[in-house]
């Protein structure tokens, strides 16, 4: 997808003239996988929009196991750099996972479009609020289903993720062990779905 038909369709349409002038402010490009768009740890003062492929957003643990907290299918946007970073630094490693266009902005830049354009304002806004609430979701699955009740939330909230991402993640994703996934996996096929 291009950024113009990104930026007027969707969840957050803007209007074409001011996302004409809004899509001149990203830098597009492409990125291969394992791609490392930020890394956990370090400065990170990028936003991103996923035009094409795939990322994941994953935290190391001091014991070097990696716990997945997102999974990305274009078009989409990424996790904002406010929900991402602590005091400027990444608080999690943003990966390519398969080979993607990206845009990507400078967080300080997107901040003084927002403050200068209320159209623009108006979408980030909106973006910020979607991602809470997908934080909020996740969050609430995690703390309240079983494993059949997060892989059966897991297919309702992202339908078509279970073939596009490795198992592993997915597992990591659900907070279980990838055994696990397997299991409940195998028991929904047998039981029918």
């Amino acid at each position: 997808m291009d950024l113009l038909s990104f930026l007027t369709q969707g969840n957050n349409p803007m209007a074409r003239a001011a996302a004409a002038g809004f899509a001149a402010d990203w830098k597009v490009g492409r990125a291969m996988a394992g791609a490392l768009l930020c890394r956990q740890g370090e400065p990170d003062r990028g936003e991103y929009l996923l035009l094409n492929g795939k990322a994941t957003l994953t935290i190391g643990d001091t014991e070097g196991g990696l716990v997945c907290v997102g999974l990305f299918d274009s078009p989409c946007v990424i996790t904002p750099n406010l929900a991402r970073t602590r005091d400027g630094d990444a608080f999690a490693t943003l990966e390519i996972t398969e080979e993607a266009l990206i845009a990507q902005m400078d967080t300080e830049a997107l901040t003084e479009r927002m403050l200068s354009n209320e159209e623009i304002r108006n979408w980030a806004n909106a973006v910020l609020r979607q991602e809470i609430q997908r934080k909020a979701d996740r969050e609430w699955a995690l703390a309240s289903l079983g494993g059949a009740g997060r892989l059966a939330w897991f297919r309702t909230n992202y339908p078509e993720y279970e073939n596009s991402f490795a198992h592993g993640l997915i597992a990591s994703f659900l907070g279980m062990t990838p055994v696990s996934l397997s299991r409940l996996r195998k028991e929904t096929r047998s039981g029918g779905d």
